[in-house]
């Protein structure tokens, strides 16, 4: 699988360096406010990585770019907002691989197909989930590293108090595979979103996260959180100390990893023309050396896609990992 990860990160890598053509400045639907959707509230990755980018579209689609917060089902609901929005190209958002590929196989009820109300633009970004532990409570009960972390939670079950961005979000799917391979004991405790998740460790009313990293690496830069492990099988090289989960073969995750992703999406049925209007703007501000620069030390890679069709193709082939992810999970939604 990891194998079959970096080949397509490769090729998806490769198509976006071809791509140089520069959006000409042209409004979308007569120059109307534009709305990035943020599935999730304020301070979490997906609403840092929101900002920096409509703060980028704005002047180059040439009209006012707003960010909207619409949090809450893991994501369900800023997704399901983007899906009922007009189909003129104002309403966008960064939908992640779980809202696209994991809800349908979790929800008995979901409010839109994914596949049918969402038009994918193009990837925007990948990365790892990174584990990370209030580093107080590190200290306190000895978790010098992952293992010692897995092994202090078999030993007092359910004691180990894990926040996510949300119920069936890339972080519960992780930890849920992590339980079952590796018969850890920890206990997931879903939020709205990762910004309170994130305040509740640093209280140390949660003991860990296992989640995406740009709003988890200034407080590990800062010392407020010990990182023990990436969810990548190797080593990341902006933190190649931390070690991947090939290292912890011995505790039955050699084969485990789980790589997330977002894609900017807008309604489905979008016309044509103006998706690929979207497109063409997106892809002039991530090659903006600003722009690549503000997500480099955040831990997220950019990975645009060839085309709007080669985003959607993405999305296809990566639901049966995903699914297959649910069904460990045990996650659902009734």
């Amino acid at each position: 699988m990891r194998h079959a990860l970096l080949s397509r990160r490769a090729a998806l890598l490769a198509a976006g360096a071809c791509l140089a053509a520069p959006a000409m400045a042209q409004p979308l639907a007569g120059g109307r406010t534009v709305r990035v959707i943020v599935p999730f509230p304020p301070g979490g990755a997906v609403d840092i990585t929101s900002r920096l980018l409509a703060d980028r579209l704005a002047p180059v689609l040439g009209q006012t770019v707003v960010v909207e917060n619409r949090a809450g089902a893991g994501g369900l609901i800023g997704a399901d907002a983007i899906a009922k929005g007009d189909r003129d190209g104002t309403v966008l958002g960064l939908v992640s691989a779980t809202s696209y590929c994991a809800m349908p196989f979790m929800h008995a009820r979901m409010p839109f197909d994914p596949l049918r109300d969402l038009t994918p633009v193009t990837q925007l970004t990948d990365g790892v989930l990174l584990c990370v532990v209030n580093a107080q409570t590190a200290q306190a009960r000895g978790w010098t590293d992952f293992r010692a972390l897995v092994q202090w939670s078999r030993a007092n079950p359910e004691q180990v108090k894990m926040g996510s961005s949300g119920t069936g979000t890339s972080s519960h799917l992780n930890i849920a595979a992590i339980n079952r391979f590796a018969d850890a004991k920890i206990l997931h405790v879903p939020y709205r979103g990762g910004g309170p998740a994130i305040n509740d460790l640093l209280s140390g009313t949660i003991d860990m996260m296992f989640d995406v990293m740009p709003a988890l690496m200034p407080h590990v830069e800062a010392g407020r959180f010990k990182a023990l492990a990436v969810s990548s099988g190797d080593p990341i090289a902006l933190l190649p100390q931390v070690p991947g989960m090939r290292a912890f073969a011995d505790l039955g995750l050699g084969q485990h990893e789980l790589i997330n992703w977002n894609v900017v999406t807008t309604a489905g049925n979008t016309p044509a023309p103006v998706v690929a209007r979207i497109f063409d703007a997106i892809r002039t501000v991530a090659q903006q050396r600003e722009f690549i620069d503000r997500m480099r030390p955040l831990g997220y890679g950019i990975i645009l896609s060839a085309s709007p069709d080669a985003a959607a193709q993405m999305i296809r082939a990566e639901t049966p990992r995903w699914q297959r992810m649910v069904e460990i999970s045990g996650a659902r939604v009734e």
